[in-house]
């Protein structure tokens, strides 16, 4: 008779990476980081040498109910950054966002005060130690909420940010163009936030 192994599979949790990007991607688009996000990937990973990359796409709507959308989206982000931060402590953290996505990311990094009808939900001031940047591109924040620039409206998490807004942008600024809102992978500006980002890692 002969014996036969049988190899039972074993569940065996992804190690941490050494970078862990953290992306909401802007209004209307697919589930995933969208195309800004993913030119930002692809740049910073250009950028890093042989360090590991993972990515995190924020898990929310990304439509035009842009209270309960980007709410629930601070709250998926929050979540995942706060998980990483416990987990996978030597992995360091780039958070993200385009358009409403920045709106996501500024919800989880400013500080806890009522802006229209969005409520910020700031994480344990601890985790900023482990994000290392912040990366966002028209922000809404700039303009539709009268706030500025992240690194205005967050005490902790404003030093290692970098505020992207195209010239004419109507979405973060008084521009009339909105071709702009759409140029960020080839303005240099997705290529200049990667770098950014790679300075701080």
């Amino acid at each position: 008779m002969l014996n036969t192994a049988i190899c039972i599979p074993l569940a065996v949790a992804a190690p941490c990476p050494d970078i862990e990007v953290v992306f909401a991607r802007g209004t209307g688009e697919q589930a995933g980081v969208g195309w800004v996000g993913q030119s930002f990937v692809d740049s910073l990973r250009s950028k890093v040498g042989g360090r590991s990359v993972g990515v995190y796409a924020v898990n929310y709507p990304a439509n035009y109910d842009f209270s309960k959308s980007a709410s629930a989206g601070a709250a998926d982000a929050s979540a995942h950054v706060q998980y990483m931060a416990a987990n996978c402590p030597a992995t360091r953290m780039v958070l993200g966002g385009m358009s409403q996505g920045s709106g996501v990311i500024d919800l989880i990094t400013m500080s806890q005060r009522t802006v229209w009808f969005f409520t910020p939900v700031p994480m344990p001031p601890e985790v900023a130690d482990h994000v290392a940047s912040v990366a966002v591109f028209a922000n809404p924040s700039r303009t539709y909420a009268g706030l500025g620039p992240l690194a205005a409206i967050s005490p902790l998490y404003g030093p290692k940010a970098i505020d992207l807004c195209a010239t004419g942008d109507p979405v973060c600024s008084n521009g009339t163009n909105l071709f702009a809102h759409f140029m960020y992978p080839f303005n240099g500006m997705v290529s200049q936030a990667a770098t950014f980002a790679t300075s701080r890692l």
